[in-house]
């Protein structure tokens, strides 16, 4: 459906885009749904805005629209940049995942280690399988979160067992499919309602990265913590108008290309594991919170309880050469 919807936007606004593009760009403005504290701020939009200013001596730079000041919803930043309502914008494939079919093949549990960088998964598997999810606009960055833990209030989680029956907040529909196995009730939400449903007890935990006590402030409402099982990752996209970059000079658009792909995407994975960091290590200290750390052989009963659901989601999507590139195979 939202593939229908962009097509019908694309005919109507690329071609306008494309005639009323200027000749030569002063500024970018890049949609950010989040405060300007979050990490997206100084990772991305200001890495980016320090880069082009310094290359092309300050004929172009990026300005970030923070809040939500170009448009509220986290859900429409696709949209919104295709509609040229911003030049750039960022935002994250689960929150349409029926347009990021094998692009979310990342996000599943045990899809690539723990330990491997998932920009690089995502670039390796692009140009070949994941393009054709993101018409109308040029990828800048693609990457992951620091991996998957259980974040809950008032509930402590050592085995698939502690979840049954207990209402989890997750990001996409693959992320719901993971939790449904482990025997919990996917509630599916945005990031930044989930401190209030935490709050409130409208639901009992999230499946995030730990970056979330430090972004959202979770740490505020959670109490309870689990590390170990390779519960997959949250993946991200910065994308431009591709009607803005086509328009611009050709040594401006130099310069983007220079900084694209993997620098931006290694600052934001970067930036995204130091926030993490930073927030499970000032968790760790505070004496109202459970941390579980699970040894290897408690984690593999958490990925054997959701191997079905990553086969059968690969299977279901042709995303077997797409997993295969992420992994370097």
């Amino acid at each position: 459906m939202l593939h229908s919807k962009i097509s019908t936007i694309m005919k109507g606004t690329v071609l306008a885009a494309v005639l009323a593009a200027p000749v030569a760009a002063d500024e970018l403005s890049f949609a950010n749904f989040t405060p300007p504290f979050h990490t997206i701020n100084a990772s991305v939009i200001e890495m980016l805005n320090a880069e082009l200013t310094g290359a092309t001596g300050g004929a172009l730079t990026v300005r970030g629209y923070h809040g939500g000041e170009l448009g509220a919803g986290p859900v429409e930043q696709y949209v919104r940049v295709l509609q040229g309502v911003a030049d750039m914008g960022w935002g994250l494939p689960g929150y349409t995942s029926s347009q990021f079919q094998k692009t979310m093949i990342v996000e599943l549990p045990n899809a690539i280690p723990l330990d491997m960088p998932g920009y690089e998964a995502l670039w390796r598997a692009y140009d070949e399988h994941l393009s054709s999810e993101f018409p109308g606009t040029v990828p800048v960055a693609l990457w992951t979160s620091e991996p998957n833990v259980f974040i809950m209030k008032e509930k402590v989680i050592r085995t698939p067992a502690d979840l049954a029956g207990l209402k989890i907040r997750v990001a996409g529909a693959t992320a719901a499919e993971v939790a449904s196995a482990l025997g919990a009730t996917p509630v599916q939400m945005p990031i930044n309602e989930v401190y209030n449903a935490l709050q409130t007890g409208l639901i009992d935990g999230v499946i995030t990265g730990s970056s979330t006590l430090n972004d959202f402030k979770l740490d505020e409402v959670a109490n309870s913590y689990t590390f170990g099982a390779n519960l997959g990752r949250l993946s991200f996209y910065t994308v431009m108008n591709q009607a803005r970059y086509e328009a611009l000079p050709d040594d401006q658009k130099a310069a983007l290309d220079a900084v694209s792909r993997i620098p931006v995407s290694q600052s934001a994975e970067t930036a995204w594991n130091g926030t993490a960091d930073a927030g499970v290590a000032e968790a760790r200290t505070k004496s109202e919170n459970t941390f579980v750390d699970l040894t290897p052989e408690e984690a593999q009963v958490f990925a054997d309880a959701v191997a079905g659901v990553v086969d059968a989601y690969v299977a279901a999507v042709g995303g077997e050469a797409a997993l295969a590139a992420m992994r370097g195979e």
